[in-house]
């Protein structure tokens, strides 16, 4: 090989990983110039949007729908007798064997508020907001399995490598804030591992990619100076790099070293509007006690705060990732009865608070609050040897989902499954209609939001999704 060949190899290599050496948590940030503008005006407000934020609200594992938001009182009452082979002919499941029974809710549903919207014991303050909900019990996905799952409801494909619907939302509406990312993503819980495709950009410019935020320590990872470095001297040190990466923008015309130089820029600008946001001190004592802050800890209920907060600031996507759902029979995954009431009492009174500090405060009309995992439960009970638990199985046919906040009617629960709940009857809304659903609510027309690669035009809904007009409002 000549030397030349081998300088054109190395430059390669660099130009393809160079952006994540100096920002690989901090990709998706935006600097200033012309990038900074073209992010920030934003292209693709097709209509009126009735919202301009999201807070996403991630049950990662899967939430057992038939023990929180669709009560079946049939199920119950058939509990133990064998699964209708009618019911599950052809069906492929992730652990259920041999022969099937049926398993009924161990927990008590009531009605709550004008609405009258069935909701689970476990869930008592998310209840004392049924009036605010739209709750859908009639969602469905095409993966049965936790990351081709997560994947496909976060990017639209079962498939790793798409753009996530956070950075999609970046490409189209920009940015409204210009020291913080458009996109933060928000860790909490153990179980099933994540991947950052869950967030990623995909093949969209590296700027849009979520960056995950910590409760602990440096909010970004690196984002604080050395000890030994001033202000003055990291000013210097980026003016310097920045020269550099234009010279080498404008002799080889790449859009990663724009992308490179931007998030040098906000990481500079990160670190005097990071450190405060992140200060949930600045709340009053009753703001911390109603979300169960638990100050200098890693939690879904800092999480919920820290969330209200990126809004306020102007951050355009959030979401909070919170793992524990997996809920099968065995020890290792735990079950309905042992484990569900515990992450339940995680979420139940962060998620309350964060709705009624939205609308306290005047943000839920243009915030949209969305709640729900990568897929639900079976109505059929595991039985293996390692049966310790009540334990469900994944079931992509039927799950629920619910969201709150502007343009959607609110009190209402839409879509419904058959007396067992295995088949979705009415108002089926596939994960593509959801998220085509949420883009409406933005603004963006879903079929519209495009973005070309390897020769054709690529959309999060790919090549389906339809917006369910009948929950908006």
């Amino acid at each position: 090989m000549s030397d030349s060949s081998l300088q054109t190899s190395r430059r390669q290599f660099f130009l393809q990983t160079g952006a994540g050496l100096g920002g690989i948590a901090l990709g998706n940030l935006l600097a200033g110039d012309a990038v900074a503008e073209r992010l920030t005006t934003g292209s693709s407000v097709h209509h009126p949007p009735r919202v301009k934020n999201v807070i996403f609200l991630n049950m990662a594992g899967g939430p057992s729908q038939l023990d929180l938001f669709d009560h079946k009182p049939e199920l119950v009452a058939r509990h133990g007798q064998p699964v209708p082979k009618e019911l599950v002919d052809g069906e492929k499941f992730a652990f259920l064997r041999g022969e099937l029974e049926l398993l009924g809710s161990p927990f008590q549903f009531h009605r709550h508020g004008e609405s009258g919207a069935e909701i689970s014991e476990l869930l008592p303050h998310t209840a004392q907001m049924a009036d605010e909900l739209t709750i859908i019990r009639s969602a469905t996905t095409e993966a049965f399995n936790h990351d081709p799952a997560q994947v496909f409801l976060n990017t639209g494909s079962s498939l790793p490598g798409r753009p996530s619907m956070g950075a999609w939302v970046s490409y189209g509406l920009g940015s409204e804030c210009a020291d913080l990312p458009t996109f933060v993503v928000l860790n909490s819980g153990t179980g099933q591992p994540l991947g950052a495709h869950a967030w990623g950009n995909g093949f969209l410019p590296s700027e849009h990619q979520g960056v995950p935020f910590r409760s602990q320590g440096d909010a970004v990872l690196f984002l604080s100076d050395p000890a030994w470095m001033s202000r003055a001297a990291r000013r210097r040190s980026l003016d310097a790099l920045r020269e550099l990466n234009t010279i080498e923008q404008q002799a080889t015309g790449d859009p990663e070293i724009a992308a490179r130089i931007a998030s040098y820029e906000m990481a500079f600008r990160m670190q005097a509007s990071v450190p405060g946001l992140m200060d949930l001190g600045q709340e009053t004592g009753d703001t911390l006690a109603s979300y169960g802050v638990e100050r200098g800890k890693t939690t879904f209920a800092n999480n919920c705060l820290l969330a209200r907060r990126l809004i306020e600031q102007g951050v355009r996507f959030v979401q909070l990732f919170h793992r524990g759902w997996d809920h099968h029979g065995t020890v290792v995954g735990g079950g309905i009865d042992a484990h569900l009431p515990k992450i339940c009492r995680q979420i139940d009174r962060p998620i309350a608070a964060l709705i009624g500090d939205l609308k306290q405060r005047g943000l839920l009309d243009e915030t949209l609050v969305v709640w729900g995992g990568e897929f639900g439960r079976t109505p059929i009970r595991e039985r293996t040897v390692q049966t310790r638990y009540l334990g469900r199985d994944h079931h992509p046919r039927a799950f629920t989902i619910w969201m709150a906040g502007g343009g959607l009617r609110s009190g209402m629960t839409y879509g419904e499954t058959d007396p067992l709940g295995y088949h979705v009857t009415t108002g089926k809304m596939p994960v593509h209609d959801l998220q085509a659903t949420i883009l409406h609510l933005l603004g963006i027309d879903h079929q519209r939001l495009t973005y070309r690669h390897q020769g054709r035009d690529f959309r999060l809904t790919d090549v389906g999704g339809q917006v369910v007009r009948e929950i908006l409002a």
